[in-house]
């Protein structure tokens, strides 16, 4: 995030966040949030319209989290794919743990809030799509080997693995970020 002020927008969907991760989605209301953020309620609904527009606003900023997370990890690596990967995985992977977010949408997952499952559902197709879009233009420097649907094919599976472990986490994540990354190689070399 940037030094800048933060956006009423940006405070709003922030304090959404935490409404979120402490009460539940279905606690979230937008006369909480207007109380939260200390605005009124029709700023809140300008900023973000309904709930589901606030979901989906959420839902965005922290996939731009994610994406940024990503892109940092491939500037510290202009010359070694794998090396991009293997960052990519554990900072995407490190940066899921301690996400408020994502372990309330987990923890509906599981029961404990069934209204916040849709922000998994709807959105889950376009996530993937944003991320391995993300992906395929940051290979565009290196020399792979795959092209075309072979390439899509690599990128739809080092995608689809991380998000596996963000969602459900099987080690540390340097770990299985060191795993990705081998598979990576034998893949993409």
């Amino acid at each position: 995030m940037s030094s800048a002020v933060p956006s009423t927008r940006e405070r709003v969907v922030d304090a959404a966040v935490r409404l979120t991760a402490q009460v539940g989605w279905s606690q979230v209301t937008m006369a909480r949030l207007a109380e939260e953020v200390g605005v009124s309620r029709q700023t809140v609904y300008n900023e973000v319209g309904t709930k589901p527009g606030l979901a989906e606003a959420m839902i965005l900023s922290e996939l731009d989290r994610f994406l940024g997370v990503v892109d940092r990890a491939f500037d510290a690596h202009p010359d070694d794919l794998v090396a991009a990967i293997r960052a990519s995985a554990r900072t995407v992977l490190e940066h899921a743990q301690g996400n408020d977010l994502l372990h309330a949408v987990v923890s509906a997952t599981h029961g404990a809030d069934t209204e916040l499952l849709p922000l998994l559902t709807t959105h889950a197709e376009s996530l993937l799509v944003a991320a391995k879009a993300v992906i395929a233009a940051r290979l565009a420097p290196y020399d792979v080997a795959l092209e075309g649907p072979h390439l899509d094919a690599a990128i739809d599976m080092v995608v689809r693995v991380v998000l596996s472990h963000v969602m459900q986490p099987s080690g540390d994540p340097a770990e299985t970020a060191e795993s990705i990354a081998w598979i990576a190689a034998r893949v993409l070399r």
